[in-house]
């Protein structure tokens, strides 16, 4: 623990509050709340988008995992990246024109069911405590490693800001807390990769070659294999890394905070290019790690690799450097649990109690109320869960994330856009076989049934650390045999060509259903 460490650490905190304070006076309804009333930019919803996409995971877990694996590691970056041309081309300006908050809005849009809403909203409170645990484990490590805080009581620290954030901020704090996290986060990173390759002369091929030496692996680091050498291990990540960040709630949430769909495009747009910027500055920070902290440090350090960047910058650049970047990777995981633990309570919020429970008659100020009252229990239960997940890596913990979502929810997104023939019945078959075989599959895998380090001192009962390829396909069969086994309804499908209007061209068709009361008024 030093004073400049603490300096910034204490820097990020108190700019991050005086942010939630301005946010705090223009949060007065629920538009404000879920979707910081309609008024970012496309240029500042990008932005956003990339901050809450750049994770604990991308910034810890991925430089950690090159580090030490090589090839294998960026392979998480390219998942990562490539499945923003799924959001673009199939998911984004059609979901802007059906939704209002949440994944439940647009879905209720084309499915007026009470009991496909609670399924949703059950679904997303899950996938993003799922999320949260991989920021938190990030956020313990590096506090506990840095000042020396107990690595129950940094998550305890953590968990219990991103909460008075989402409380008090709503949707514009955590807007612009990503906005700004995600601008110091590329700065840092730069910097440090330009450190990192002016120590190789500048030369990308003597970087690749000195690399290729360094580590126990040798020639073979720059080869994949050496963590992913199971090729059903690797097909089963590459599948949840592309398919799964469509269906991740806090990624969609963010779709509606823009005016239009054209600036919807134009978010997206703005965010695949800042996130593949970032990306590719990885492989300087996993390779100088390699370099100048060594592998067996890295090694034996601890916390699953999630210290990498930190350490890096300390062996370049001392104290105040390794500060710096330790305090970037705060703010990062700070803004990523932030939209994480609003998505939670706006699916609680607005789809199970102002929906379910008061039958879209639930005032504003009752779903505000309601929803700050959820993000304070959210938050206890992921802080509890990410205190028993101490040892894992964040990058596989954000893996299993991404199959959950892609399994449970990406077959509901595209089948209710995409197929006529798409039933209430099919949707909710598809939620439940994609959430119950992912979760299940996870539970009995080694990432959580684990002799060493997980959560059940067992041996697995899955070989696969990440289910994706399994339970992605069972999600998609699931809404299938739901829907051909259902009976065919001619008015729902008719309804359908109304949806496809709207979903293509934000036109609401007359006829078209709206998800209650409360939205139609």
């Amino acid at each position: 623990m030093s004073v400049t460490t603490i300096i910034f650490f204490l820097a990020v905190i108190i700019g991050t509050m005086a942010i939630t304070y301005s946010a705090a006076k223009q949060t007065g309804t629920t538009k404000d709340f879920y979707a910081a009333g309609n008024r970012l930019t496309g240029l500042q919803n990008g932005i956003a988008i990339a901050g809450d996409y750049m994770s604990a995971a991308s910034f810890l877990g991925i430089a950690g995992t090159i580090a030490m694996y090589g090839f294998d590691g960026f392979v998480y970056a390219i998942g990562f990246f490539v499945s923003y041309l799924i959001i673009l081309f199939l998911i984004a300006e059609p979901l802007h024109n059906l939704g209002r908050y949440t994944l439940a809005d647009a879905i209720a849009v084309r499915f007026d069911s009470l009991w496909l809403r609670g399924v949703v909203a059950c679904t997303t409170l899950l996938i993003t405590i799922f999320y949260m645990i991989a920021q938190l484990v990030g956020a313990g490590a590096l506090i506990h490693y840095l000042l020396g805080v107990r690595y129950d009581t940094a998550v305890m620290i953590v968990g219990s800001l991103m909460t008075f954030y989402v409380v008090f901020g709503g949707m514009v704090a955590t807007s612009w807390v990503q906005i700004i996290k995600a601008i110091l986060l590329l700065t840092g990173t730069l910097v440090l990769s330009l450190i990192v390759f002016s120590r190789f002369g500048w030369s990308l091929s003597e970087m690749f070659s000195h690399v290729s030496t360094i580590t126990p692996l040798q020639e073979q680091f720059l080869h994949p294999g050496n963590q992913l050498n199971d090729p059903l291990e690797t097909i089963s990540l590459h599948l949840a890394l592309i398919l799964g960040t469509a269906g991740l709630p806090h990624i969609i949430s963010r779709l509606f905070t823009v005016k239009d769909a054209v600036t919807t495009r134009s978010s997206i747009y703005t965010a695949t290019w800042v996130i593949g910027a970032f990306y590719l500055l990885t492989i300087f920070l996993g390779f100088g790690a390699s370099t100048f902290v060594g592998y067996e440090a890295l090694k034996n350090v601890g916390f699953g690799g999630n210290l990498t960047v930190t350490l890096l910058a300390d062996a370049l650049g001392g104290e105040f450097l390794m500060a710096y970047i330790a305090a970037v990777a705060f703010a990062t995981i700070l803004a990523v649990v932030t939209g994480l633990v609003l998505s939670a309570s706006s699916a609680f919020a607005h789809d199970v109690y102002s929906h379910l429970i008061r039958r879209g008659l639930a005032s504003e100020k009752e779903q505000v109320v309601m929803a700050k009252c959820s993000s304070v229990a959210v938050g206890f239960a992921s802080i509890w869960l990410a205190i028993g997940a101490e040892k894992m890596n964040v990058a596989i913990l954000v893996g299993l994330t991404f199959a959950v979502a892609a399994s449970a929810n990406l077959p509901l997104l595209l089948f209710t856009l995409y197929w006529h023939r798409f039933t209430v019945r099919g949707a909710i078959c598809g939620v439940l076989t994609g959430l119950v075989a992912s979760v299940v599959l996870v539970m009995a895998g080694p990432t959580v049934m684990n002799p060493d380090t997980g959560f059940i001192q067992a041996q697995p009962l899955f070989p696969l650390t990440n289910p994706g390829l399994i339970s992605i396909p069972l999600g998609f069969l699931g809404a299938v045999l739901g829907t051909l086994l259902d009976r065919r309804d001619i008015q729902a499908e008719t309804h359908y060509d109304r949806v496809l209007l709207q979903a293509l061209t934000g036109i609401r068709a007359h006829g078209t259903k709206v998800a209650s009361k409360a939205d139609s008024a």
